[in-house]
C-alpha cells in the first residue's frame, strides 16, 4: 500500500488519515521529509540571483511540507498513544531531528542570503519574518567557528537523546508507581465511580479483584484530598514524590545532571552566562533579572500564606501535620469553614455537558463560532472525538480534536498541539488537539470532573482557540508559535468563564436530575477562592525556582547529587517547605527535562498570569461575556500569533503596559 503520509491528506482540513497510517509509514515519510527539506534549502542557497524576500524567505516558509506532514502526527502519537514501536522509533529519530535543525540554522550560505534581504518594501509581518529568522540563526550558533559548531551539534544531539530517554522513563515510572490495593476498605472516602475506576484500572493491569490508584504528573495526587486511611495517603504520596529517583532502570537523576551540564556548556558556547540567560533572550521578558525579581518578590508572601494555612490545618487535624495530610485536611477546612465539598460538586460537572454547554457555549457567546461533531472523521485512538468548527458566517474555521481520557500509552499532564497550522501563504486551516488525563469510568457511567479537571478543560481549550483563530500569512507565526512565556496567557484567560454566571448556569447541572448547581454553593465557592492559594503558589514557585536553579549553573557547578542540589536550591530561594513539595521534583519534571520546551521557562505560567489577570479585569470592566469583547480579543490577540510583538498585541488590547497588581490581588499576595 502507498504510504499515505507521502502525499497530502485527502481528508477535510488536511486531517492525517490515521486509519491508514502504520508505524513503518512514519519512518519512511520522516526520512524522506528530512532529505526533501534539505534539498529545498540547498536550492535556495544555490539560487544564482540576489537574495530577495520572495526567493529566500518565502521559499523557506514553503519548504518542509512533507516533513511537517509526517512529523506532526508522529509526535502526536509519541505523547498521546505511544506503542513500543513508536517509542523505539522516537529514540531512533530524535537525534535526526536535532541534527536536521542544526543543518538548517548552521547553514552559512542560507544565513548570508537572509542577512542580505532588503526589507524596506516589506509589510510589517514580512519584515518581522526576516528578523525572526536572523535571530534564530544567531541564537543557534551561526557565529561560531567550525570547531564550535561541531561541538554544538554534538551537544544538541546528546540533549535530544537524553530528553527522549527522560520522557520515556518518566512515563514508565508514573505507571510503575501506581498504588495497588487489595481491599476496597482502603479506598474509604473515594467516590463510588472513582472506586469503580480503580477496580477497572487494576483489571486492565492484570490484577483482577484489586484496586489501582494511578498517578497524575504533579507531586500531589487528587485522591489525597479524600482518602480517609492515613496510611494509604502516606503510601500514595511517597510513591508520587519518589518517582524517578529511587535507583534502578527508571531513575532519571543521572539524565537530569547530564542535561544540566550540557545546557550550561551550550550557553557558554553561544556567549551567555548561563542557560537561563540564553532562554530568556528568546522570550517576552526583558531580561533574566526581571524574571528573578518577580519570583523572589512573590516567594516570601506565598510561604507566609502557606504557613497560615498549615496552622489552620494542624488545628483541624489534631495531630502534627505531614505532607500527605495537607490535601485531606485542606478539603476538610473548605467543607467546614466555607461549606464547600468538592467531591459533592462532581455530579454537576459531567464531561459532555461541560464541553457542549460550558466550553463551547462560552466560545460561541464570545466569538460566534459553532461546533459540529464529525463522526465520519477518526483520530489516532477510539477515544478521540473530532469537531468541525465553523465561524459565525458558517464558513469552516478548522477542526478540533478532543482526547480526554488517561491510558498507559499517554504521557501525564494536559496539553494542546497542532496537526495542521493555519497559514494564508500555504492555504491551510488549523487542526488542533486537546489532551487531558481524566480517568475513564466503566462503560455506561458518566465522566464526572473534579474542579481541577474542570479548570484544565477550559484552560486547554484556551490554547485551542489560540490555534483555531490564527490569521497569519506565514506558518512560522501561526497560532501558539509565540514565545514560551506568552503561550500560557490566552489559555489562562479562558479559565475566567468557568465561574462566569451565564456560563456556569448553562453547564453546571446534576448529571442525573438536571438540577442546576445551587446559587448558595456558587457563593460559597467564590468566598473560598483564596483558601489554598498559599499552598498553590508555594508549590508552583518551588517548581519554577527549581527549574531556574538548574539552569543558572556554570558547567563546573552542575552537581552530582541531584536531590541534595534540589533541597539546597529550594532552601536558598526561600521556598522550601517541609509540607509542600514543588509541583514537580527533578525526578519527574518533564516540562524541563523531556523536551517539552519549558527548560528555564517554567516561570512562564506566572509571567503569563500577569497578562491574564489584567485581561480578566479588562473583560469584566467592559461587560464580560459579550460578542464585542470576544471579537476584540480575537482580532487584537488570538488571531495574531507571533506576526507582531506579542506584548504589542497585549497593549493594543489593554491600552497600556501590564501591571503586577491584579495578579498579586488574585493570589492574595498583596
Amino acid at each position: 500500500m502507498t504510504n499515505p503520509l507521502l502525499v497530502p491528506s485527502p481528508l477535510p482540513y488536511g486531517l492525517p488519515p490515521f486509519a491508514e497510517i502504520e508505524t513503518a509509514h512514519f519512518e519512511e515519510a520522516i526520512e524522506a521529509g528530512l532529505a526533501a527539506h534539505l534539498e529545498e534549502i540547498q536550492a535556495i542557497v544555490d539560487d544564482p540571483s540576489p537574495a530577495t524576500f520572495e526567493n529566500t524567505a518565502l521559499a523557506m516558509e514553503r519548504s518542509g511540507r512533507l516533513l511537517e506532514r509526517a512529523a506532526a502526527p508522529f509526535f502526536t502519537l509519541v505523547s498521546a498513544d505511544a506503542s513500543d514501536p513508536i517509542r523505539d522509533l522516537e529514540t531512533k529519530l530524535s537525534p535526526l531531528f536535532s541534527a536536521h535543525q542544526d543543518e538548517v540554522f548552521l547553514n552559512r550560505g542560507l544565513f548570508e542570503r537572509f542577512a542580505s534581504i532588503d526589507t524596506a518594501g516589506c509589510d510589517a509581518e514580512s519584515a518581522r519574518l526576516v528578523e525572526e529568522y536572523l535571530k534564530e540563526f544567531r541564537q543557534s550558533g551561526i557565529q561560531l567557528d567550525a570547531a564550535g559548531q561541531e561541538r554544538l551539534r554534538a551537544i544538541n544531539a546528546e540533549l535530544a537523546r537524553l530528553g527522549t530517554e527522560f520522557g520515556q522513563r518518566v512515563k514508565e515510572g508514573m505507571k510503575s508507581a501506581a498504588l495497588l490495593l487489595d481491599d476496597a476498605a482502603e479506598l474509604a472516602g473515594l467516590a463510588p465511580d472513582d472506586i469503580a475506576g480503580a477496580a477497572e484500572a487494576a483489571r486492565a493491569a492484570g490484577h483482577d479483584g484489586k484496586f489501582l490508584l494511578t498517578l497524575i504528573q504533579p507531586s500531589n495526587q487528587p485522591a489525597l484530598s479524600v482518602l480517609e486511611d492515613r496510611g494509604v495517603r502516606r503510601r500514595l504520596f511517597k510513591a508520587s514524590v519518589a518517582r524517578g529517583s529511587g535507583g534502578g532502570s527508571l531513575d532519571v537523576l543521572d539524565l537530569a545532571t547530564s542535561m544540566g551540564r550540557l545546557r550550561a556548556e551550550k550557553a557558554v558556547l553561544l556567549g551567555f552566562a548561563n542557560y537561563a540567560e540564553l532562554v530568556v533572550d528568546r522570550q517576552t521578558a526583558p531580561d533574566f533579572e526581571s524574571v528573578q525579581s518577580m519570583l523572589n518578590r512573590m516567594a516570601p508572601a506565598a510561604v507566609r500564606n502557606a504557613e497560615a494555612e498549615a496552622a489552620a490545618l494542624a488545628e483541624v487535624a489534631g495531630h502534627p501535620l505531614e505532607a500527605w495530610d495537607w490535601a485531606f485536611y485542606s478539603a476538610k477546612v473548605r467543607r467546614e469553614k466555607y461549606d464547600v465539598d468538592e467531591q459533592a460538586l462532581r455530579p454537576y460537572f459531567e464531561l459532555d455537558r461541560v464541553l457542549e454547554d460550558g466550553v463551547f457555549f462560552a466560545a460561541k457567546s464570545l466569538y460566534g463560532i459553532t461546533f459540529h461533531e464529525r463522526q465520519d472523521l477518526v483520530g489516532y485512538h477510539p477515544d478521540v472525538r473530532v469537531w468541525e468548527v465553523r465561524d459565525e458566517d458558517g464558513m469552516g474555521l478548522g477542526l478540533f480534536l478532543g482526547d480526554y481520557y488517561t491510558r498507559e500509552s499517554k504521557r501525564g499532564g494536559a496539553w494542546m498541539n497542532s496537526l495542521v497550522e493555519q497559514s494564508a501563504l500555504l492555504g491551510t486551516k488549523p487542526v488542533v488537539i486537546n489532551n487531558l488525563n481524566i480517568s475513564k469510568p466503566p462503560a455506561g457511567e458518566p465522566t464526572l470532573l473534579t474542579l481541577d479537571e474542570l479548570r484544565t478543560t477550559f484552560h486547554e481549550f484556551g490554547h485551542a482557540l489560540h490555534g483555531l483563530f490564527s490569521n497569519v500569512t506565514y506558518p512560522r507565526f501561526s497560532g501558539t508559535s509565540v514565545p514560551r512565556d506568552f503561550v500560557e496567557y490566552p489559555s489562562q484567560v479562558n479559565e475566567m468563564w468557568i465561574m462566569w454566571p451565564e456560563v456556569l448556569a448553562n453547564y453546571a447541572r446534576h448529571h442525573a436530575t438536571g438540577e442546576p448547581l445551587p446559587e448558595e454553593v456558587v457563593r460559597k465557592l467564590n468566598a473560598s477562592r483564596l483558601w489554598g492559594e498559599g499552598f498553590a503558589t508555594t508549590e508552583y514557585l518551588g517548581a519554577a525556582l527549581l527549574d531556574l536553579a538548574w539552569h543558572v549553573l556554570e558547567p563546573s557547578e552542575v552537581p552530582e547529587d541531584a536531590l541534595e542540589f534540589e533541597a539546597k536550591a529550594l532552601a536558598a530561594a526561600g521556598i522550601a517547605h517541609p509540607l509542600i513539595p514543588p509541583r514537580y521534583r527533578t525526578g519527574y519534571f518533564q516540562h524541563v527535562f523531556a523536551g517539552a520546551g519549558y527548560a528555564a521557562g517554567y516561570y512562564s505560567y506566572i509571567w503569563s498570569e500577569v497578562l491574564d489577570a489584567e485581561t480578566v479585569d479588562w473583560f469584566t470592566e467592559n461587560g464580560g461575556l459579550a460578542r464585542a469583547n470576544g471579537e476584540r480579543f480575537r482580532q487584537e490577540l488570538l488571531s495574531r500569533g507571533n506576526s507582531r510583538d506579542p506584548l504589542e498585541s497585549f497593549r493594543k488590547l489593554r491600552g497600556r503596559e501590564a501591571q503586577l497588581g491584579p495578579l498579586l490581588k488574585r493570589r492574595g499576595l498583596e
